[in-house]
Order: structure tokens, then sequence, then C-alpha cells
């Protein structure tokens, strides 16, 4: 039977500011990618996310980020490969610490917004992100864009990778995702993201933003939590992949390499 994770960016509120519906995503997901409180995020939201993410048997993981608040994450930033391992390393410590007092662990990593389109295009930066991960926890998955520097650096470090694609987002004909900067990034259809979505993982293709059909390989299904129609979209999916016969269920439960 054909297998995916079904991952979500949650537990990115801080302070007063509430960001996406966490609670309404939890009954359907798998996975948590859970913001350490450098683009979201802060110790009073990831302790109440991990215990959350434990009281759904939902698997739990680091979601590290640049640190900027103010653009979430999402503008880039003129950092070293320094600079991105000590970010990685602190950011998953913290997280792993939380989840630590919860009586669970952390199950995989996931660069978050900027950090992860760098890293992906940028084999230094996926690098130290490997390698902080392999220095802090070898067993942690390390999850980035499919067909990415991100993957190719998980494996040279001997990580475990997962290879992520997104039901929400449009992808480039190279398979990078189309900017944010555009208008058309984001797919706000939840008919057609799961369509999508269903495509990329029963036939390992894509549709890119130029019309052409490019290979891609689906071992984890992400949905962005800050999005208006998360739940929607995550409820749909669950309904929708189940009906075309695949499992949906955490990383640690499939074969992904």
């Amino acid at each position: 039977m054909t297998r995916v994770d079904l991952n979500c960016d949650m537990g990115e509120s801080y302070g007063a500011f509430t960001i996406g519906n966490d609670a309404a995503v939890f009954p359907f997901i798998t996975s948590a990618n859970i913001a350490c409180g450098f683009h979201g995020g802060d110790p009073g939201v990831m302790r109440r996310t991990v215990l959350a993410a434990v009281q759904y048997g939902v698997a739990i993981g680091a979601h590290p980020g640049l640190p900027d608040l103010i653009g979430f994450g999402r503008r880039e930033m003129a950092v070293t490969a320094q600079d991105v391992y000590d970010m990685v390393v602190y950011q998953v410590g913290a997280l792993r610490a939380v989840a630590t007092a919860a009586s669970t662990q952390l199950r995989h990593v996931k660069p978050h917004g900027a950090l992860y389109n760098m890293a992906a295009a940028q084999p230094v930066l996926a690098t130290a992100i490997a390698h902080a991960i392999r220095d802090t926890d070898p067993a942690l998955r390390l999850v980035g864009r499919a067909g990415s520097a991100l993957i190719a650096a998980g494996r040279a470090a001997s990580l475990i990778t997962a290879s992520e694609v997104f039901a929400d987002r449009h992808y480039q004909a190279d398979g990078a995702l189309v900017s944010r900067s555009l208008d058309n990034a984001v797919i706000a259809s939840v008919d057609e993201a799961v369509q999508r979505a269903i495509e990329m993982v029963r036939h390992h293709r894509v549709t890119a933003i130029d019309g052409t059909t490019i290979a891609i390989q689906a071992d984890t299904l992400c949905v962005h939590g800050d999005a208006p129609h998360a739940p929607a979209l995550v409820r749909e999916l669950r309904s929708a992949l189940a009906s075309a016969g695949v499992d949906v269920r955490p990383l640690d439960a499939d074969t992904a390499a």
C-alpha cells in the first residue's frame, strides 16, 4: 500500500499573537513541525504544542528558522554556514528539552521558510543543517524539499531523510517552489490542492507552473498551518488519501530514506 506522512507547521503563535488554528488541524495530521522561537513560537507555545501533539498521537519535529519574527522567517538573510549550524543546534536543542519535559521525544527536523528554501538551493547551507542535526541527534530525520540539496546533504551525513511535497504550493519547472513574492505561489483552492496531492503521492508527479510535468518523490505531504484554509485542507486530504488507498502514517512508521 502507498504510504505518506501528513505534516503541518505548528506552534507558530507567540506572545499575544495567534497564528494558525492548531486545534482544528491536529486531529488530521500525523506529524507536527513545531516552531522553536526564532520565526515564531515562544516557550509557552512550544510546551502547549508539544502536549497537544502527545494528546493526538502526532509525531513531533523541530521547525527551526531564521531569527526574524517580523518577517515570519520568510525573508532571506545573509547568514554563514556556521550561523546556520549554530541556529539549528540551538533551536533543536530547545524543543528537544521541551519534549523531554513532556516525556516524549523529537522524531524529525524540518527547516522553515527562507532557511528551508536557501538550503534547498545552496549545498553549503544544507550541509550545515545536516551536520547540526547529526551532531545533536543522528537518529532524527531530516525533512527537505524533494530533489533538493537538503536531501542530498542529509544522505551524505548518514541521516535518514524524508522527501517533502506541498499540497498548497505551486512548483517551478526545476522542482523549486514558486516564490511567495508572486501572486500565484499559494494554491487557495482546497479541491485543487487535494487533487495535486493525490497526483504527487500516488503517481509521483506534479504539474509545474509552466505546464510541464515533473517527477517528484513524496514521503511526507505538507500543509502550511498559517494558511486560512489549513483546517479544511487537512480534513479533505485525509478523506481523499484514504479513498485513494493511501495509508497516512508518521514518518517513523514507513520506509522513507
